[in-house]
């Protein structure tokens, strides 16, 4: 096992050009960073039951001073401004809590209690988040919790600041934007084992905390790895300007579905002249394709709503805070805060869509396109989580696919037979990398990756090729702005070096899996059917589902599950009795008849159909291959 280098002249000369190049002497971040402070968790590790430490912000205490060859200048200050943690006051009455997860949580402090926006990703954060609230507010009952949008960073810690029952009871209210729970369970179900095997390299959840490994994401720190919660809506907003007052809090919506996600709203708070723009306005240029992998999202509508929302609400807003960062206080500051935001997506979508029309293709553009000068200075559209050159590329595929027009990339081999072909034009692993080495010491990292890439998916057994690649790709880590560029690049570099790290947190829980629908959850059994291997099988199951005074006909023919609600002629080989509320259980127990009479699921019928059935799933590998074939 090689370890890590120091960084290379060529990325120490290009993070001085960086110094010398952007407004390192604006502080103004830091100072609204820190404005506010009441209290800090001290100290700032926070474990779940077991005594397993799930977040600790103090591992980030090597953030001081100048940044080191090893990390680029502008990350590092990003990275200092993210691990400012603590409950901060926004305003008289409202507060927030950061630096205690990827995301910040807000209190909404109302006559007698408090609306909860956004708690977290885990609940043993959201409750060590309003234990430090209570510590310094006052134990205040909750009467609302908020969710902005369907990532589960924003909703996952809910169970660690209210009950199931208390919800249930009516005594606090739980609002969320239409499609919500569709959302937000389809995205961590549907893709999830994939989204959370690349959100691994994203998030460097593989990687020690420190000047040559994890420093930050960009949008936050990182993420904790505790236990997702949730707790389903009991108020849907609708339509732009619903309104809802809880405990004396009055709270106007605004829809901005298909922006950040595919579901999601702001909030306008009058009483406090204060704006919550959930993640469509934050300090980074964000994604419109994250890494980690999701629906391609739509920069032409997001800009489109925060020019709605400073119309709305810009002359009655005196501060923008955010389920990310931190505030900006003043109505002209916060006018022009979402106009550069606004512009950003705006500027981007429009030229990338000018030049893919003159025939560029998406890396093309994203080598050409250039913001203007007032962009490109301002620190909240520099682009920690979401980069300039991703996400035009992400436009391009989300109008013209993944086809770039060229013939020559129309039928390619797959990357291991093209990995093959070229080794061998070459001459070999060996000449390979001769070749790469001068590129390496030359400070190319871009083509040493290409050219030892190949390498490695021609040979994955070859050591030089591996411990040059781990070193290219960590060099290049050290030069991202980026903060998800720089974690892939050296998680890369250590699974080739130390091996095939898996999957370390997944965002999938027995709390999301419960809210699948009957619909999503045969959706997400038909996506494992390992389709050649079922082309000869049939299998006919009915799914009676009492308390929806519904059966569905489940049938397995041609390799493909499909279902239907419609009569049916002919016999069901078995039946699935159980209500919507234990069905889910059939995604953790399995077809096993036994498993599933013990979780409260009756089956009868022939049981051996549930057998042929169960032989044809596939379930996705958790551990996947990434940087090696």
């Amino acid at each position: 096992m090689t370890a890590s280098k120091p960084a290379s002249a060529s990325i120490a000369a290009g993070q001085r050009e960086l110094l010398g190049r952007l407004p390192f002497s604006d502080t103004q971040d830091f100072e609204d960073a820190s404005r506010g402070l009441v209290g800090r968790r001290e100290p700032g590790a926070v474990a779940n039951d077991a005594g397993d430490t799930v977040w600790d912000n103090d591992t980030y205490a090597f953030l001081e001073g100048d940044a080191p060859d090893t990390v680029n200048p502008s990350l590092w200050r990003q990275s200092r401004l993210n691990a400012t943690a603590g409950l901060f006051e926004v305003v008289p009455g409202i507060y927030q809590v950061r630096g205690m997860d990827l995301s910040n949580v807000s209190f909404i402090e109302g006559d007698e209690g408090v609306v909860v926006i956004d708690p977290l990703l885990t609940a043993e954060t959201a409750k060590a988040a309003w234990d430090l609230y209570r510590e310094h507010r006052g134990d205040r009952p909750v009467k609302a919790v908020v969710y902005t949008h369907s990532h589960v960073d924003h909703f996952g810690g809910v169970k660690g600041i209210v009950t199931q029952e208390e919800v249930d009871s009516g005594a606090v209210k739980v609002f969320a934007p239409e499609g919500f729970v569709e959302h937000a369970v389809a995205e961590n179900v549907y893709a999830g084992t994939a989204m959370g095997r690349r959100a691994g390299y994203m998030y460097g959840a593989a990687l020690a905390r420190g000047p040559q490994g994890a420093v930050g994401a960009g949008l936050g720190q990182t993420t904790s790895t505790g236990t997702v919660t949730l707790i389903a809506p009991t108020d849907e907003v609708t339509t732009t300007g619903q309104e809802a007052t809880v405990d004396g809090v009055r709270m106007v919506f605004q829809m901005a579905p298909d922006t950040e996600a595919p579901s999601e709203m702001l909030i306008h708070l009058p009483g406090f002249k204060a704006l919550c723009a959930a993640e469509d306005a934050t300090h980074t240029f964000h994604n419109i394709l994250t890494l980690r992998g999701a629906v391609v999202r739509d920069p032409h509508v997001w800009a489109k709503y925060l020019t709605e929302t400073i119309d709305l609400f810009g002359a009655d807003t005196d501060v923008v805070f955010a389920s990310h960062h931190w505030p900006t206080w003043g109505h002209d500051r916060v006018v022009a805060f979402l106009e550069n935001q606004r512009d950003l997506y705006a500027y981007v979508h429009d030229q990338t869509l000018r030049m893919l029309n003159q025939g560029l293709t998406g890396p093309e553009i994203a080598e050409e396109l250039e913001l203007p000068p007032v962009l490109e200075n301002a620190w909240n559209a520099r682009g920690y989580y979401g980069s300039l050159s991703h996400n035009v590329k992400a436009i391009y595929q989300r109008y013209l696919g993944w086809f770039d027009g060229n013939p020559a990339n129309l039928w390619q081999h797959t990357p291991v037979e093209r990995a093959k072909r070229y080794t061998e034009a070459l001459g070999g692993a060996d000449k390979v990398v001769e070749a790469a080495r001068p590129a390496f010491e030359s400070g190319d990292y871009r083509w040493a990756a290409e050219l030892l890439g190949h390498a490695v998916f021609a040979e994955p057994g070859h050591a030089a090729a591996r411990d040059l690649l781990a070193d290219t790709y960590e060099q290049l880590g050290y030069g991202a702005e980026n903060g998800t560029w720089r974690n892939f690049y050296l998680s890369g570099a250590t699974e080739l070096r130390e091996g095939n790290f898996g999957t370390p947190t997944a965002a999938s829980s027995p709390d999301l899996i419960g809210q699948l629908s009957p619909e999503m959850l045969f959706d997400a059994i038909a996506i494992q059917v390992n389709g050649p291997k079922a082309w000869d099988e049939r299998v006919l199951v009915d799914v009676v589902v009492p308390d929806a005074d519904t059966t569905y006909r489940v049938r397995l023919a041609n390799g493909v599950l499909t279902y239907t609600t419609a009569p049916q002629r002919e016999d069901a080989e078995v039946t699935i009795t159980a209500d919507r509320r234990a069905l889910p259980r059939l995604a953790g127990f399995g077809l096993d008849a036994d498993q599933l009479a013990a979780a409260g699921i009756t089956v009868t019928g022939d049981q051996a159909a549930l057998g042929r059935l169960a032989a044809v799933i596939d379930p996705g590998d958790t551990a996947f291959d990434i940087v090696t074939p």
